[in-house]
């Protein structure tokens, strides 16, 4: 098979081989290309922009009912093709004939604010970094974590009895969590700029004007990156001439790759603000949602929490809740179900966008070289040919016996393949912590029949803020 370094012909559309596209705008097979797959334009221009962010599951769904589990789409300036379901999620996933650029893929959605992450190099290049980046999840450093999680934790959570908004406290807590995991200091002044950078980046990731221009969300993107750079360039360049640490920034900006050459410190920077956005916001959104599920679900609530008890040995005798020790966090084995029935009722990264680098063929549909396909991570995961009742919120699902009896990609909110979340064991990791903290301190209730409207795109967060209540054990 030609590499992607040598292949590049004239005609991207008609050959098989990988196509070394340098940019994710070259190359796009022409509209009566894939006239053949069923589909529509939507509106003049705008196509199915807005639709799509009105309700991107309602409109999914009417797409999927209308025309199938393949079908063609256009919106934010170009044509999409929808590859949905199970077989489709592994396909794209595990992408056994690297058929499926995930760089290309992100591209136009992520390529002004959150250039050379992780999630958007492939193949080799994603590999090395992958390997050299994994230093900072192995044992040793995620003890350290642990510890920190443990302390921030139990230190908010105590001011949280009474009637809050739960997403907005736990944003806060989480970039404080990701200042001392993460980068190993305190933000001090630059705490709210930080976090303003990182909100205007991800809301910039589906605006519909794609150029900065003034008062658009996409310049306040960009301008968030700059600030981004400006301050992660100037603490790896510190933690360099210092040396390392345990958090993992310092590991990242020592890190070496297999021939024990470090990153450049332009590669840490982009590595880093990548997984910062990607902890900051993704375990947020998937901290609140379990915290809504057994708001609303007190049986489940009071499951875990006797699971908590059992592990931890409860609250000590003045009261205060015993840390989760980093050993036991295994042992936590209902509340690890619990957070992975909340991650398929709401997944943080609803879509996964990739783009074809070669012809394939899908649902007995040809799909060209150059072409932006897509998953549908929620639809899979609500879907009754995978899951009883999907809209049913059911930890037990995911008992070994039920996992083993499923479609490997009927779940996925953490990727699959080359490209799972390298963070997704620290996910875990927090969201335990925290369970540990809240379910030894407090009773968490909703009002009786509570059902907020949550905002889809482009990371699920409930309108409202979560309004729930802790009180006191």
């Amino acid at each position: 098979m030609a590499t992607l370094a040598d292949t590049k012909p004239a005609n991207p559309h008609s050959a098989t081989e990988r196509r070394a596209f340098t940019h994710w705008s070259e190359g796009r097979p022409a509209p009566e290309e894939i006239a053949h797959i069923p589909g529509e334009a939507g509106w003049p221009v705008v196509g199915n922009t807005f639709t799509m962010l009105s309700d991107p599951h309602g409109f999914a769904d009417r797409m999927i009912e209308t025309y199938g589990k393949v079908y063609r789409n256009r919106a934010f300036g170009g044509w999409q093709v929808a590859l949905v379901g199970a077989e489709a999620n592994e396909l794209v996933l595990f992408d056994r004939e690297k058929i499926f650029s995930s760089e290309q893929g992100w591209g136009p959605v992520l390529d002004q604010l959150f250039p050379r992450g992780l999630m958007l190099i492939d193949f080799d290049h994603h590999r090395m970094d992958r390997r050299a980046l994994s230093i900072a999840f192995k044992p040793g450093p995620m003890r350290h974590y642990s510890g920190a999680l443990n302390a921030g934790i139990a230190r908010e959570v105590a001011k949280w009895e009474g009637q809050m908004r739960f997403y907005p406290a736990i944003k806060k807590l989480t970039l404080d969590l990701a200042a001392d995991s993460f980068l190993g200091v305190p933000l001090g002044p630059e705490a709210d700029q930080i976090n303003t950078a990182f909100v205007d980046m991800v809301q910039a990731s589906v605006a519909p004007i794609r150029t900065p221009l003034p008062f658009t969300k996409m310049k306040r993107g960009v301008d968030g990156r700059a600030f981004m750079v400006d301050y992660l360039t100037r603490e790896t360049i510190r933690r360099r001439e210092q040396g390392g640490g345990q958090d993992m920034f310092s590991q990242f900006a020592t890190a070496t790759r297999e021939d024990g050459e470090m990153l450049n410190v332009e590669e840490v920077v982009d590595h880093m603000s990548f997984l910062m956005m990607a902890a900051h916001d993704t375990i947020t959104s998937s901290a609140t949602s379990l915290i809504y599920y057994l708001a609303t679900n007190p049986q489940w609530q009071e499951k875990l929490r006797e699971e908590v008890f059992a592990v931890t040995g409860g609250p000590d005798g003045s009261g205060t809740p015993r840390a989760l020790d980093y050993e036991d966090l295994g042992k936590l084995e209902l509340t690890d179900m619990a957070f992975k029935e909340a991650l398929r009722m709401v997944p943080p990264v609803p879509s996964m966008p990739r783009r074809a680098l070669k012809d394939f063929e899908f649902g007995g549909y040809r799909i060209p070289a150059g072409q932006s396909v897509g998953i549908n991570v929620h639809w899979t995961h609500h879907a009754e040919e995978y899951w009883d009742s999907p809209h049913t919120f059911d930890p037990m699902r995911f008992t070994p016996d039920k996992v083993k009896a499923r479609h490997k990609y009927a779940w996925v909110p953490f990727g699959g393949g080359a490209h799972m979340c390298l963070g997704l064991h620290f996910a875990y990791m927090q969201v335990k912590v925290l369970m540990a903290q809240l379910l030894q301190r407090y009773r968490i209730e909703a009002e009786a029949g509570y059902d907020p409207a949550w905002q889809d795109w482009p990371i699920p967060q409930p309108k409202d803020g979560l309004k729930v209540e802790f009180k006191a054990l």
